[in-house]
């Protein structure tokens, strides 16, 4: 689900998940092992770097990048290792093997029999788990500090020993398939998410499903599956995050030992994603489906990612999705759509920008029962209009960025959401420092450059809007 995916303060994550379907809409990482892993990575969202973290990191000779955050407050570790792939590196044909490999890693190794690590791990009294997005493969494990030398020794096992069976290709790719069903196939805002996401990128494989198309996931084979692990499953193209009650010395240490051996893929090469060419014309959707509920608009533009060169932008479209939409009762959508003339049920603003290639900003409105969604469209465009022209509240704005400063602190309670945040933003091209320095560029946002930004909203040749309806009842589909 991935699934990777940054919104703009903690209190916009809340709110989002409060409305269980908002997960299916804009979520930039398809969590694809657990549900209760997308919520841990909403309520931990990557902006929350500090300046004052004690974060190290050095490389290994064989090209492994290795980061510790120290936390001395309690006696456990996250142990993560972050790989340089996700869905949008994988051939033309074969989508889903990503996140297919991502489920296989818990299989045999030459050391470990299938299912053993995680059986181990839980004798240990902790917990582990594997996420996939476009842009990254990861893994973790929640441990006692004492045991951070085995899951090191576990782990970079399974970065080279993998030891796969036909068997093994049949069974999985049976579960991934119940998985798409049930995740996928069988929820129509899935569907539609799918769908809408497939028109927002015309060339770029952003616009793929992480999970994979069922066809395509149906051909996977075991020489598929050991090919993208031989190509992409090196140190050279590997991350370590070690969180907690550490030192850099003694990761460096297990690091050498367990990972210094290890040799990089010579063969590896950088990402080559086809480029997104200039959209020249608006694209609509009108998704129908009798199991439809609660029918509402969405509107999806193109927007610069933060590694654009400058987080500067990215951290102006970030505020500008909180002054939009972040709020029920605050927000300029909520207060005049939900509040003032009680014509939506709901309302919000979205960018997740924290991603390797073009990213997307987002505008939704679920509109009251006997609202049109032709109607709740023009609203949402007026109220947009408006905002423009009457030009943001300073005191809203100084209230989000005292928002997200106190979300820095919140967020130095949660050694898992602090190592997410550092791995997600560097597969993402990001660096130490520019973690660090985000925040700080959040707060020097000006209402001008919000409103230069909200003025391009205006252009929807940038842009998908989806219609999300029920089908009339005098169809079946």
């Amino acid at each position: 689900m991935s699934a990777s995916y940054s919104q703009s303060v903690r209190e916009q994550s809340k709110h989002y998940v409060k409305n269980t379907f908002w997960l299916m809409l804009v979520s930039p990482m398809y969590s694809l092992r657990t549900l209760g892993l997308v919520l841990v990575l909403f309520f931990n969202s990557p902006l929350e770097g500090n300046a004052s973290e004690k974060v190290t990191t050095f490389k290994l000779d064989n090209g492994l990048q290795v980061v510790v955050i120290e936390d001395h407050r309690a006696p456990v570790v996250v142990n993560m290792i972050w790989y340089k792939v996700g869905a949008a590196d994988e051939k033309m044909g074969k989508s889903g093997v990503a996140h297919f490999l991502e489920h296989l890693l818990f299989k045999a190794t030459n050391k470990l029999q299938s299912g053993e690590f995680s059986q181990i791990v839980g004798k240990l009294g902790g917990s582990d788990n594997a996420f996939t997005s476009w842009d990254y493969t990861a893994y973790y494990q929640r441990v006692s500090r004492d045991y951070l030398d085995l899951m090191m020794e576990l782990e970079a096992d399974r970065m080279k020993n993998i030891n796969l069976t036909k068997l093994d290709i049949e069974v999985e790719r049976k579960v991934v398939l119940e998985e798409r069903s049930q995740r996928t196939d069988s929820n129509p805002g899935s569907l539609f998410a799918e769908q809408r996401r497939a028109a927002m990128y015309l060339n770029h494989p952003y616009g793929i499903p992480i999970i994979g198309w069922r066809h395509e996931i149906e051909q996977l084979n075991l020489e598929d599956t050991l090919a993208f692990y031989s190509e992409y499953y090196s140190p050279s193209s590997a991350i370590v995050i070690v969180a907690g009650d550490v030192t850099p010395t003694e990761v460096k240490e297990l690091a050498i030992k367990h990972y210094g051996a290890l040799k990089p893929n010579v063969d590896f090469k950088e990402r080559r994603r086809n480029i997104e060419p200039p959209h020249l014309a608006e694209r609509r959707i009108v998704f129908e489906d009798k199991r439809v509920s609660q029918p509402y608009v969405i509107r999806t533009y193109l927007a610069e990612e933060r590694n654009s060169g400058d987080q500067k932008k990215a951290a102006i479209y970030t505020v500008l999705a909180e002054l939009l939409g972040g709020n029920e009762t605050t927000s300029v959508l909520g207060k005049a759509l939900q509040i003032d003339t009680k014509k939506a049920l709901y309302t919000s603003a979205f960018y997740t920008g924290l991603s390797h290639d073009i990213s997307n900003f987002g505008l939704v409105i679920v509109p009251t029962e006997g609202t049109t969604l032709e109607q709740a469209e023009v609203d949402l465009d007026t109220v947009i209009k408006n905002f423009i022209n009457d030009g943001v509240d300073e005191k809203q704005l100084q209230r989000i960025k005292a928002q997200i400063r106190a979300s820095e602190i919140y967020a130095m309670d949660d050694v898992f959401g602090r190592a997410r945040s550092y791995g997600v933003a560097l597969t993402s091209q990001l660096s130490i420092e520019d973690v660090k320095e985000w925040p700080k560029l959040l707060s020097e946002v000006s209402s001008e450059q919000v409103l230069e930004i909200a003025r391009t909203l205006e252009d929807k040749k940038n842009a998908v809007t989806g219609w999300y309806t029920k089908l009339p009842k005098n169809e079946d589909r």
